[in-house]
């Protein structure tokens, strides 16, 4: 029995977690509490040595001294402030009556929203619950399809789990050894062709059915000139105008820069950044022009979509573009995105102290949180470790066919099951350390490994039964019958099938967004500075000489010395050479042994 118990302790280990995990027990103490009892049964089946949790203490100030998880309280007071301040709502009511003349408008505006609050908070919880109170009974008022609502509105809100600065990818790029401005840089292109993708499901929805996803009515526009247009001339026209400025800049930039600094070469992602900088500092500049002189240039809806959408824009800027440009790290980068969160609050006379209160509460649970599951998941890993249990995970690939793609795809269908029931943390700190040794030894870039597990991790926010953001809409959907204040009719209840079934066709564009990054890696790694290889065959060591003279007995580098030459060093039959004959002259250990022998040097007595 306990050589049975010795030879697959590491999977009785593996199934004790997921009983733990199963039972509801809180996970961090889950975890560690597996790797204790296990580490005290290898110590006495002789397993391991007796001091092996001896290391313990060491890794868990390695926890308390990793720089990059600062990023995630950071991040987090970020998401929180704007979330209170008000931000998703004048987001939501502007954008809304940007597109809400058009099929789909008010989806199309959730979307885009959606990904602007992914990129400045960054909280699912607060994008959903935030757009369900405010578009779920606007898109119900005026006949959307429940299920196309639904899906639309939990879909948007778990972009913060792809978009950077997003949680999962910092805690992605921890786990598996990584820069965090590199996982940022490699998600950044497949997060936004995500995005197109749910607007393109949209347009095709309101072509194919367009009853599921009608416009707004003439009265819902409140946005209106004294001539009775709605203001769109000034607004394409300011846009073309901030284009063109973009494009100009983003031409000449190189030329500007190499002519000013001297630089041999500007990277594509600085000219993007500096591009759309001074398209919306434009954009910016005209607005505040025209409502203080009262030039008349811009329409009611340019101006407020101007003012709405530049600052989280400009918030942006400060966190990703800082981080792209190398300026700040993505901790540095979180800081200030704080600093501009408090700011923004202030212009918007929203920060008191029972914000600041609700900020600060909420970050310090969430970091505490992540640092009990990480330190739990390192008493884990110490153990596992210690008892070969990588060994045991990587035979169980062993008979995947297909190499990388086969272990790729065996690692995706596992997490995608794993999602419908565990949380992400849980996946990424106990999954990742396993699979990532694995993944190394195939060749897999990790970077592309990372964002590939983050775009599949978020769609366990959508899976069935346990998908949180379903939940957060069902909170926040109307559970009863209601009558509508503004058309007076009775909307029925929204049922959790709805939510369901919404969820969905979403799955399924995440999904296909999955095996995009697989088949096409590049999608990533384009984006990511590339590590400089060192030949080892071309690395020289030169010994630096006084006055750059040779050696004594060496010959002069690059010269070969003349066969005649007295001060040739002797060589042996190998070409090694030889040591001088009076070697033992300016050798110490062999001049005190000589004086020792011929008595100069007393010897101690025994």
């Amino acid at each position: 029995m306990l050589q049975f118990i010795s030879a697959n302790l590491a999977p009785i280990m593996f199934l004790a977690l997921l009983f733990f995990l199963l039972t509801g027990f809180p996970v961090a103490f889950g975890l560690a509490a597996t790797g204790m009892f296990f580490g005290f049964v290898a110590i006495e089946l002789g397993l391991v040595p007796a001091n092996f949790f001896g290391l313990l203490p060491l890794r868990i100030y390695g926890i308390m001294a990793n720089d990059t998880l600062l990023a995630i309280p950071f991040f987090t007071f970020m998401g929180i402030i704007l979330e209170r301040s008000g931000m998703a709502e004048d987001l939501l009511e502007t954008v809304g009556q940007v597109f809400g003349p058009v099929r789909g408008g008010v989806a199309l505006a959730v979307i885009f929203v959606g990904a602007l609050l992914a990129a400045t908070t960054g909280v699912v919880a607060a994008s959903v619950i935030s757009m369900g109170l405010i578009s779920l009974p606007i898109m119900l008022r005026y006949g959307y399809n429940r299920a196309i609502a639904a899906g639309t509105i939990t879909a948007s809100g778990t972009l913060a789990q792809i978009v950077p600065p997003s949680l999962v990818l910092i805690i992605m790029a921890d786990q598996l050894g990584r820069s965090v401005g590199d996982m940022y840089a490699g998600a950044l292109e497949p997060a936004l062709m995500l995005i197109g993708l749910y607007a393109a499901f949209i347009i095709a929805i309101a072509i194919i059915k367009p009853k599921w996803v009608p416009a707004l009515p003439p009265e819902a526009r409140i946005y209106k000139e004294p001539n009775g247009s709605g203001g769109y001339t000034s607004l394409v026209a300011l846009a073309v105008t901030c284009v063109v400025v973009g494009w100009l800049m983003a031409h000449f930039y190189d030329d500007i820069v190499k002519a000013i600094w001297q630089r041999k070469e500007v990277p594509g992602d600085e000219i993007v950044v500096m591009s759309v900088t001074a398209s919306v500092i434009l954009a910016w500049v005209l607005a505040v022009l025209n409502k203080f002189m009262k030039l008349g240039l811009l329409s009611k809806l340019a101006e407020r979509v101007t003012f709405v959408l530049i600052p989280p824009l400009a918030l942006i800027f400060l966190v990703l573009g800082t981080i792209f440009l190398g300026i700040a790290t993505p901790t540095e980068g979180g800081a200030m995105g704080a600093v501009g969160a408090l700011l923004m609050a202030v212009s918007r006379r929203r920060l008191d102290k029972k914000l600041m209160i609700q900020a600060l509460d909420t970050t310090t649970k969430l970091s505490c949180f992540v640092l009990f599951v990480l330190v739990g998941s390192t008493v884990f890993a110490l153990t596992f470790q210690g008892i070969d249990g990588p060994e045991w995970v990587k035979h169980l690939f062993d008979k995947v066919p297909g190499e990388q793609m086969g272990f790729l795809i065996v690692v995706n269908v596992l997490i995608f099951i794993l999602g419908c029931f565990i949380d992400f943390f849980e996946i990424s700190f106990i999954l990742l350390p396993l699979l990532k040794p694995i993944a190394e030894g195939l060749g897999i870039d990790l970077i592309w490994f990372g964002v590939m597990i983050a775009m599949n991790l978020q769609t366990s926010f959508l899976t069935p039964p346990f998908g949180f953001a379903l939940f957060y809409l069902r909170s926040v959907a109307p559970a009863k019958d209601y009558t509508d204040k503004v058309t007076g009719q009775t909307i029925p209840a929204f049922s959790t099938s709805d939510i369901y079934k919404g969820s969905v066709p979403y799955i399924v564009i995440q999904l296909s967004m999955v095996i995009t990054i697989m088949l096409f890696p590049q999608i990533v790694t384009e984006h990511v500075e590339k590590a400089v290889k060192i030949d080892e065959s071309t690395i020289k060591l030169e010994i630096p000489t006084e006055q750059g003279l040779p050696m004594p007995g060496l010959p002069i580098p690059g010269e070969e010395p003349k066969p005649d030459d007295p001060n040739a060093p002797k060589t042996d039959s190998s070409g090694m050479p030889l040591p001088p004959a009076d070697a033992s002259a300016d050798d110490p250990a062999k001049l005190l042994q000589q004086k020792i022998e011929d008595g100069k040097v007393s010897q101690p007595k025994q």
